[in-house]
């Protein structure tokens, strides 16, 4: 009987990491594809607040339906404190961290963003010893170290093909991974608390209206007079690279941990490398591939010494 108990308690276990998992690889194959969806926006002389704009209009709808639902069945309401800290975490995490990427994005290739926002695990390692005391191993030197090789590499490869601000757009990227590395590490305190599709339904919505608000103050009725080609991009970016994904993400999360999340998206850079050669021909040169090669390696061993 206790044999049975046991093996019935490590097959569920092993069901739950598998699910897991799977959810992990889809929110990581979501996020990639929102950097396509940004360059071929790009491409109509869209700008950056009003594309940002469109994405979370289209995306607000799900995410109140969503909230909805949750609230639903939840029968105790949420503490006082953990919507103030669901509010900082949707403003840092999406609303900044989106803002930050899509001005990025004006400056460097997609396959370049994606490999600097690849780095947020060794951030959140770097956040944790300043912030929580929490020591430095020597294989989390080596995979900061080879990390940050790579992504200069990378960075070379840009300014090989375009100089012209690739520092600033790599820099505006940098900042939006910090805030991310942020969020995941304040998510994944609040996720327990509060539950994952609750968790995601607040933060973004607060996100979404951050960003109406930034839109009202710098751009008028005329921003919508776009190209149909952009409403287009904007609801592939809320469906496919902000609402699934950002759910997927909170259900990994609470079921593998933010570190084996976080490591899942290794796939990411691989993916935006492809689509960015095949649908915005970016040339894919040996210096990138040493570069995304660098930086995964040093994931996985900061991943597999966790």
């Amino acid at each position: 009987m206790n044999i049975n108990v046991r093996q019935k308690i490590q097959s569920s276990t092993h069901s739950q990491f598998m699910i897991g998992l799977i959810f992990a690889i889809g929110a990581a194959l979501g996020f990639s594809a929102k950097a396509i969806f940004v360059k071929l926006a790009y491409t109509y002389h869209v700008d950056t607040i009003t594309l940002l704009m469109f994405r979370m209009m289209f995306a607000m709808p799900f995410f109140l339906v969503i909230a909805y639902i949750e609230e639903r069945k939840e029968k105790k309401r949420m503490s006082r404190k953990h919507m103030a800290l669901v509010i900082l975490m949707g403003l840092i995490g999406y609303y900044l961290s989106s803002l930050l990427d899509f001005m990025g994005l004006l400056y460097i290739s997609a396959g370049l963003e994606r490999l600097i926002l690849f780095i947020y695990p060794t951030m959140v390692v770097i956040l944790s010893a300043l912030f929580f005391g929490k020591s430095i191993q020597k294989e989390a030197y080596i995979a900061l170290f080879l990390s940050y090789a790579g992504i200069a590499l990378a960075m070379f490869n840009d300014i090989q093909f375009s100089a012209e601000h690739v520092l600033l757009g790599s820099v505006l990227v940098f900042a939006s991974t910090l805030s991310y590395s942020i969020f995941l590490i304040g998510s994944g305190e609040l996720i327990p608390k509060v539950g994952a599709r609750r968790f995601a339904a607040y933060a973004m919505i607060v996100s979404c209206i951050a960003v109406f608000i930034h839109f009202a103050l710098v751009r008028d009725i005329s921003a919508f007079e776009q190209p149909i080609e952009v409403y287009a991009y904007g609801l592939a970016m809320a469906v496919f690279s902000t609402v699934i994904p950002a759910f997927l993400l909170a259900a990994a999360i609470q079921r593998i941990g933010a570190s084996k999340t976080s490591i899942v998206g290794g796939l990411g850079p691989v993916v935006t490398i492809a689509m960015a050669a095949i649908f915005l021909n970016e040339a894919i040169s040996t210096l990138q591939i040493l570069g995304a090669t660098l930086v995964m390696t040093g994931i996985f061993i900061l991943g597999k010494k966790k």
